[in-house]
């Protein structure tokens, strides 16, 4: 692994990522990572965050048209109050702050926990829980769906929302129009390796796959004899369409888990598209590469979030951030 030593990854890499990115404001000690010019007059901020291990989630999200906080917790571990709180503080411009929170059991604690400390602070805080995983109902970190690509959809399109002045109430209802509106499913060809453990988090015997794994690596539907690119498509979209049930375009959102190469990904879209025609779904946009990851895990993850014409127009809005740039 291309680290020092355990348990300053984290740090390690917050310092690396203010070097790199000067337009955001990175505090190392405290865990935070602010938009350089916050709090935008007349915004509403838009904070999210969880476990280290998923970038460039969360925190490669943070700029224009998008978010203006995250708050990296360690590898797979949930950020504490404490950081929701001064990530609040530090974007809060006196129209609220949105919570952006997937339902990792530790993630919505400390975020719930965090809410009422900054309304106690008279900063007003609406929160929406990202459950899109469609793969379980309930995994070793969750009560409910998991929360995993549809994340990137609510941050940007939510973001966008923000970006154009929409006021608090509006830009939750937002976000969460897109969280009921996406599904995923994902699945690993290899699992991942923490850097705290050196080993995989998982057995997975060569010549098998986890179908329906979370991006802790946690177990999904059932493990099967490796199958082809062909066949995962066929198999991972066919259990999107059966719980989200498309009557408009939709957003695709090809995503690999860490160490899947474009190579892949791209032959892999190619088969996700192939289905979608077949099923008689028309694609709106499609979005592919490493975006929602699982530190080393080879594997990829289907995400569809039904389309309307305001949604897809905050979709094509501008965004500037590390992980995900365009129209600026």
């Amino acid at each position: 692994m291309l680290i020092n030593v355990p348990e300053t990854v984290v740090a390690d890499a917050l310092r690396g990522m203010a070097a790199a990115h000067p337009e955001l404001t990175v505090d190392v000690d405290n865990r935070v990572i602010v938009r350089r010019d916050a709090p935008v007059a007349d915004k509403v901020g838009l904070i999210s965050g969880g476990g280290s291990g998923h970038e460039p989630l969360h925190g490669g999200f943070v700029g224009p048209g998008m978010l203006d906080a995250a708050c990296p917790g360690e590898v797979f571990t949930s950020p504490v109050p404490d950081q929701m709180m001064r990530a609040a503080a530090a974007v809060d411009s006196g129209k609220g702050v949105l919570f952006i929170v997937k339902n990792y059991t530790g993630d919505v604690l400390n975020f719930n926990m965090a809410a009422e400390l900054a309304e106690d602070e008279g900063i007003r805080v609406a929160s929406v829980l990202v459950n899109d995983d469609v793969a379980v109902t309930d995994s070793l970190f969750t009560a409910g769906r998991r929360g995993t690509g549809a994340t990137l959809f609510v941050e940007k399109i939510a973001g966008a929302a923000a970006d154009q002045g929409a006021p608090l109430e509006r830009v939750e209802a937002v976000a969460r129009q897109v969280n009921e509106s996406s599904r995923s499913f994902g699945v690993a060809l290899a699992p991942c390796t923490t850097p705290a453990k050196g080993s995989p988090t998982f057995e997975l015997p060569p010549g098998e796959l986890e179908l329906g794994v979370g991006i802790h690596g946690e177990p999904g539907r059932e493990r099967r004899a490796m199958m082809t690119s062909r066949e995962i498509a066929d198999f991972a979209v066919d259990a999107v369409l059966e719980d989200l049930r498309p009557e408009s375009p939709v957003l695709v959102l090809v995503n690999g888990m860490g160490s899947t190469p474009l190579l892949e990904l791209y032959g892999f879209n190619a088969e996700v598209q192939r289905v979608l025609g077949e099923r008689g779904v028309s694609v709106a946009r499609t979005l592919v590469g490493n975006y929602v990851t699982s530190l080393d895990m080879a594997g990829c993850s289907v995400t569809l979030c039904r389309m309307d014409e305001e949604l897809l127009r905050l979709w094509d809005a501008p965004v500037a951030t590390p992980g995900l740039r365009w129209g600026r």
